[in-house]
Formats: C-alpha cells, structure tokens, sequence
C-alpha cells in the first residue's frame, strides 16, 4: 500500500523502547519527574527575569528566549512519549506526527542560533565592557532573537516538508520515540539521496556554523581573561561565561553526535538515548545551571521568595 503526505491516512507507530518493557516503566516515572523539573526551572526562569528589574539586561532577555524554547520543545515531544511508555498503544496520528516534526526541529533551530547569539553578548560584555551598553541596546537584542526565531521557522518549512513529502510505502513503524526528520527519511521507500544531502547541509548551517561562531567568540574572551592581572577580575568574567559554556557543550555535543555522526556508525539504542539526553536532560539541566552558578538570580530568588514569605506573615 502507498501513501504519503495525506492527513486523512493511518499515523505512525513509534517504537520507540518498546523492545524492553521494563526499561519503560523506569522511563517513564524517571521522564515525567525531570519534565516537571523542566517546567518549574523554565517558568522560574522567565518570571525572576520578567519581575525582577536588575534582571532586565541583554544576557536575562536570550535566556529567557532560551526558557521558553526549552518549555516549548519539551512539551512538544514528551507528552506523547510518556502516553506511549505508559500503554500498549505506541501509534501517534499523521497529524500529530507532523506537528512534532514541525515543532521540534523549528524550535530545536532556532536554540542553535540563539545559543550563537547569547555567545556574542557575553562576547561584548567581557571584551568590550565599555561598549557593552551602547552596543547591545535593546533594538539589537529584539532583532537577534527574531533572526533567530525566523530562522528556525524557515529550516522547518523545508526541511520538514520535504520529509513529509517522501512516500512512505506503507512504512508505519518509526524506531524512534518521536517524530524527527532522519528517522523519517528512513522509511522512505524511494532514493533519499537529495533529502540525505538536504539534511546535511541544514546541519552544517544550525550547528557547524553556530558552534564555529561560538568557539570564536570564547576565544576571544579567553584571551581576554588572561589579560586581566587580577584573580578576582579574572574569576568574574569568567563567571559571566561559564554558565552559557556549559549549556553549550552539552547541547552540541549531543545534537551532532545524532545529526552529523554517520548513522551506520551509531547503534539504534545509542540514538534514542542521545535524543532522549538533548530532548529530556539537556532542557531540565539549563535552568539548574544558569541559577546554580549564578549569583544575580539567586539573589533575586531569595528576594522574590523573600517578598512572598513577608506577605503571607503579615
């Protein structure tokens, strides 16, 4: 039987750790707990942002475009996931498998530019402190983060529809946990090699070119931190960096390992668990990292809990 990108036609089964029922039930109680962990440590996040003024700088404004990215592509994947992990039944419907696919890689996108743009500002505020004000005034930051928003969307619309247009054959069984475009390509049942290329050079353009704009950009700033003679001044501004450096290192690192390792390289299980770290952990993580290690919203946690606790005694 033949279909292809019609609506009406039957879905998808994902399957996702099927093959391990045990496994499922751990998973499931395991990514339900750090969901919610992504949802209380995102909305933290954007609301300290919001409601707190000495947090209303170029740095606190992308991260809380990066706390609503996260919010935003968690909730696109893992609902779905934990009714699969729950039940015997494992399909998602056509529809529903397009708008996961559109979703995600729109907003997974759109976070690898972002992430470029928050290294440029920490870029300016180490090397150029001075000029840190004047240079990332607020119609900049507005216009960065709407390229960066654009962009996303626009590597979906082609990306996603040209995946969505392969015909599939009959092919219904997706071994994947969610919807996204290499898998898909998969069940193809005619010559990818145009898609396969495609798919590549969207890589090459979200993240070896993003990445190489970030590793610049720490390079500078490392040479500029050595230059500072005192330790106190150098454990500052390497303060202000370390955080993003960290959010960095473990989104790349896991989002290449899936998109730009060959695939014959890589075993099925490794995949879903590399998807699983950058779609689960990685959003949960961020938050953590960006309060833990940062003393200004921690100090405008305390003053927010502080204010609700004076409240509620008087």
């Amino acid at each position: 039987m033949w279909w292809g990108n019609d609506s009406d036609l039957p879905g998808f089964i994902l399957v996702g750790f099927s093959d391990r029922p045990q496994l499922e039930l751990i998973l499931f109680g395991v990514i339900l707990f750090l969901y919610l962990m992504t949802l209380l440590g995102n909305t933290t996040i954007i609301l300290v942002s919001l409601v707190d003024s000495k947090l209303h700088t170029p740095m606190y404004f992308f991260l809380s475009h990066l706390s609503f990215l996260d919010l935003c592509f968690t909730s696109s994947i893992i609902p779905q996931l934990l009714v699969n992990l729950r039940g015997s039944d494992k399909s998602i419907t056509y529809g529903g498998c397009v708008v996961q696919l559109y979703v995600s890689l729109a907003l997974g996108s759109t976070e690898c530019v972002l992430l470029a743009v928050m290294s440029y500002d920490r870029y300016v505020a180490v090397c150029r402190p001075l000029h840190y004000a004047f240079a990332m005034h607020p119609q900049l930051c507005m216009m960065l983060a709407s390229m960066a928003w654009l962009s996303g969307v626009a590597t979906t619309l082609v990306q996603s529809t040209l995946t969505m247009q392969l015909p599939f054959c009959g092919h219904r069984r997706v071994d994947h946990f969610f919807c996204e475009v290499p898998v898909l390509i998969k069940l193809a049942c005619v010559d990818t090699t145009f898609n396969q290329a495609e798919l590549f050079v969207a890589s090459v353009l979200f993240l070896v070119l993003p990445l190489s704009l970030i590793l610049v950009s720490y390079g500078y700033i490392t040479q500029a931190v050595l230059r500072i003679k005192s330790a106190t001044g150098r454990q500052k501004a390497f303060g202000t960096c370390s955080s993003h450096l960290l959010v960095v290192t473990i989104f790349y690192g896991t989002i290449i390992f899936m998109y730009l390792q060959p695939a014959k390289s890589r075993s099925k299980d490794q995949g879903k668990f590399v998807s699983l770290f950058y779609t689960v952990v990685t959003p949960m993580l961020n938050p953590l990292i960006y309060t833990l290690r940062n003393k200004e919203v921690k100090a405008a946690l305390k003053k927010i809990l502080g204010n609700k606790t004076l409240s509620r005694t008087f």
